[in-house]
């Protein structure tokens, strides 16, 4: 029997991702939760839910990633927005370092991308 690549095996790797695209999301301004969520959602192969991101949102939070604040909202409760700190611009900022790396060397053997 053949192993296919399953939906199972895609969404371990959105996961896996998930983070460091909220970091990058936050790269250039702050942004309230649900801002977050609608800029993961209109990346098509990046579907996640509210349920997912707000536990990351937390421990992003926890470890030092990102700083929140409260502010009023013109239409509705308070909003909590997200920024990154220093520690989140760099983990960031490592990440696609090896990212990049590591993009090239799976285009590679897929033989679907650049070679260096």
């Amino acid at each position: 029997m053949r192993r296919m690549v399953d939906e199972d095996g895609v969404a371990q790797l959105r996961r896996g991702i998930l983070e460091h695209c909220v970091l990058a999301l936050l790269r250039d301004r702050e942004r309230y939760g649900f801002e977050l969520a609608r800029a993961l959602a209109e990346v098509d192969g990046l579907v996640t839910s509210e349920g997912t991101l707000y536990p990351l949102l937390a421990r992003l939070r926890r470890d030092g990633l990102v700083e929140t604040t409260w502010r009023e909202s013109p239409s509705g409760p308070p909003r909590r927005y997200y920024r990154l700190t220093a520690e989140g611009r760099a983990t960031l900022e490592r990440f696609r370092a090896q990212w990049v790396r590591f993009r090239d060397a799976v285009d590679h053997v897929l033989g679907t991308g650049r070679r260096r």
